[in-house]
């Protein structure tokens, strides 16, 4: 069994796969110290497949880059990227502070034992509901997102602690789907906008600016000018600047270190202030893997093979959203030669998981595994085609434990009125 600090380079897989994983000496996958196949046969497919103990290594990497350079600061679960009782439970252990964006997202985060202090709600469009579920539960931070926001916080809540998000006008290299700091956003403020919503606060207790640039972003420039462009806009003793880090989905990926990710952010912050971040993705996005089942597979001469998996755009809806890439590999066999189309079963011809793979000769049974789907993979997963939503499995050590069950057909009818 690998060891929790080992590499997955140097375990023999590419570092796009969690902390620990191994081929093993039969030549199948383990991750978190579980063979895959077995895990496969255990819990059946789909399934997301997390190694625990990776994302307890990078909420302590992120952790200790801030320590070793400063006390002023905060690091905040991104939680839309991952929201399960399991893994708020696991962050909340771990010391870190939590971000919710919806009634949801908070009800999950004190479910999972956050202390409602140490939540930040977020949120362009919160509705009255929510406001009210995060006042009476609590909450520490409200970050206000528009003028009506605000308005409805001074009549509702007198004294609460609120921070304002700044639409800074960076527009980092990212996707346009996932790109948030541009001037023509949904979100926040604009930069002149927001003296004229600091002069409206009359009720409440603003403690500081947030600013969030967008996600998956490999380039470290834009969060030095996004302390910059906070800090001019007025002294606060907090700023908040987002989270966005990038990881790696593919092997020739290879994204900044969280070490100097956070050197980054406190190199464009002044002297006193205290720097908070707020990571999703960069940390359970490599940790979760989703493994399926192959069902058929399909040679069209002189155009391509199709590989059909019983899973698709219902667990794994961003191919399909924007664009993204993914890896994949038959969990006994990795490496290979036949260059494959990796497609789901529902009814759309855009319900491609992996386009152009190399994979081992693949055949029906086969179990295939995607890495670097432990963000957003569980998070927007969905009915669609009435397929059920597949079981989170946390490895640890080599024990595997169901977190959250595979949907069952009496699951889509629980919410009928007929």
């Amino acid at each position: 069994m690998a060891g929790a600090a080992e590499t997955p380079a140097a375990a023999g897989v590419s570092h796009v796969y969690p902390h620990g994983s191994r081929l093993n000496e039969r030549g199948r996958l383990e991750i978190g110290g579980c063979d895959v196949i077995e895990l496969a046969e255990e819990f059946g497919t789909p399934a997301y497949v997390y190694a625990e103990d990776d994302m307890r290594i990078r909420a302590r990497e992120f952790l200790s880059a801030f320590e070793r350079r400063t006390d002023r600061f905060e690091v905040v679960y991104a939680s839309k990227a991952f929201p399960c009782t399991a893994v708020y439970k696991l962050m909340a252990e771990e010391g870190l502070s939590c971000d919710v964006a919806s009634g949801g997202e908070l009800f999950l985060a004190l479910r999972g034992g956050f202390d409602p202090a140490k939540i930040y709600m977020h949120g362009n469009n919160k509705s009255v509901a929510e406001l009210e579920y995060a006042i009476e539960q609590g909450v520490g931070t409200i970050v206000i997102d528009s003028f009506d926001e605000l308005e409805r916080l001074e009549r509702m809540a007198p004294g609460q602690r609120v921070m304002l998000r700044v639409t800074p006008g960076i527009k980092p290299d990212t996707h346009a789907y996932i790109s948030t700091g541009q001037e023509d956003s949904k979100f926040g403020f604009g930069v002149d906008e927001v003296p004229r919503a600091i002069a409206a606060i009359e009720n409440l207790d603003l403690v500081g600016l947030h600013a969030h640039i967008g996600s998956q972003v490999f380039q470290l420039d834009p969060y030095e000018k996004l302390a910059e462009v906070l800090t001019g806009v007025g002294e606060y003793p907090r700023l908040n600047l987002g989270g966005g880090l990038g990881i790696a989905y593919t092997q020739d990926q290879k994204p900044p270190s969280i070490d100097s990710y956070v050197e980054s952010l406190l190199r464009g912050a002044p002297d006193g202030v205290t720097v908070l971040c707020e990571p999703g993705r960069s940390l359970v996005g490599n940790a979760g893997v989703t493994i399926y089942r192959v069902g058929t597979v399909k040679s069209i001469p002189n155009v391509r093979t199709y590989v059909a998996v019983d899973g698709g755009m219902s667990d794994n809806l961003r191919p399909m959203l924007y664009g993204a890439h993914y890896e994949a590999e038959i969990a006994d066999r990795f490496g290979g030669h036949s260059l494959c189309t990796v497609a789901g079963k529902h009814c759309e011809s855009g319900d491609i998981l992996v386009s152009d793979v190399l994979l081992d000769e693949p055949r029906p049974g086969d179990v295939l595994v995607t890495p670097a789907t432990g963000a957003y993979g569980h998070a927007m997963a969905n009915n669609y085609n009435g397929i059920p939503r597949p079981p989170v499995i946390f490895c640890r050590d080599g024990d595997a434990r169901v977190v959250v069950r595979r949907d069952t057909y009496e699951d889509l009818a629980a919410r009928d009125a007929v």
